[in-house]
């Protein structure tokens, strides 16, 4: 088990933060407790019980509320499950397993059995959307689609940036708001001004709070992702400061032809929700029939 706060005031302040947004969860679901080799998982289930499912990973230092702003619309089409990945700032086991290992493939398993789903889409961003390239390179007949923003493991990860989000860090406020600017990019300037600043005080209080894993992401190689045989969606900022945007298009569609790569010009880590092309896509039962 991983010491994942900087204090136990720390992770029980976002603990409560967490508990205070899901009051705010737009549908009516459930909260689930699932037993995994790697401890108890926290799972928000919701959306009609007959819907076909949809399977949610957040970003790093993080928690399924990230999701929130997305839910009504995807609560309308799918049985949500949105995963609160082990490890991270939600209420799921801290254990952290060696990334490079299958320990979070055998996870991602006990869950999705405990659950009843056989097959399933997933939805990721960053540390989630290379979890699920993991759990898809890994398990490619449980993996129905992937549709990913901004996801880790392909184009490789950007180490000067690591070292000057350190540096920033340690210098206080002004220095952690500083190296969330760099990190999100420009796409927060296409927010309501009180909604980019929400964004910006969420970052602060957990860098204040949280201790960001350190590791390297390990990154697929080509006989990997050949094994993305599924349709697969990403969405990356070109300026993005954390993964190599170009070098994750190119790789993917080199190894994947069938992917849809999109490179946002002028956005960075954070991308905007492009919910109708997203939507277009998990819904599109013909693409999965071409490439299933």
């Amino acid at each position: 088990m991983s010491e994942i706060y900087r204090s136990e005031a720390g992770g029980r302040l976002l603990r409560e933060r967490y508990l205070e947004a899901l009051e705010y969860w737009p549908v009516g679901n459930e909260q689930l407790r699932v037993p995994t080799p790697e401890g108890a998982t926290f799972v928000i289930a919701c959306g009609p019980a007959t819907a076909p499912p949809l399977v949610l990973l957040h970003g790093s230092g993080s928690n399924s509320a990230q999701w929130i702003s997305r839910i009504p619309d995807l609560a309308t089409h799918f049985r949500v499950y949105a995963i609160d990945m082990i490890g991270e700032a939600g209420f799921s086991a801290p254990s952290r397993p060696p990334l490079g290992s299958d320990n979070y493939a055998v996870w991602l398993d006990a869950v999705l059995d405990f659950l009843g789903l056989e097959r399933v889409p997933i939805m990721a961003m960053s540390l989630g959307g290379w979890l699920a390239l993991d759990y898809a390179t890994r398990r490619p007949s449980r993996v129905e689609r992937l549709a990913l923003s901004c996801p880790g493991g392909i184009g490789r990860q950007m180490k000067g940036f690591l070292l000057t989000a350190i540096l920033l860090n340690s210098l206080g406020r002004w220095g952690r708001r500083k190296s969330a600017t760099v990190v999100l990019g420009p796409g927060l300037s296409t927010m309501e001004r009180a909604d980019a600043e929400a964004v910006f005080e969420e970052v602060l209080l957990v860098s204040k709070n949280y201790r960001y894993r350190m590791d390297e992401l390990p990154i697929f190689d080509d006989n990997a992702l050949r094994r993305l045989t599924m349709p697969v969606h990403v969405l990356a900022g070109k300026l993005d400061v954390m993964f190599d945007s170009v070098e994750t298009k190119r790789r993917l569609e080199a190894a994947a032809p069938h992917a849809t790569v999109r490179l946002l010009p002028d956005i960075g880590h954070f991308i905007p929700a492009q919910a109708d092309a997203e939507l277009e896509f998990l819904t599109n039962t013909r693409t999965g029939e071409q490439h299933a």
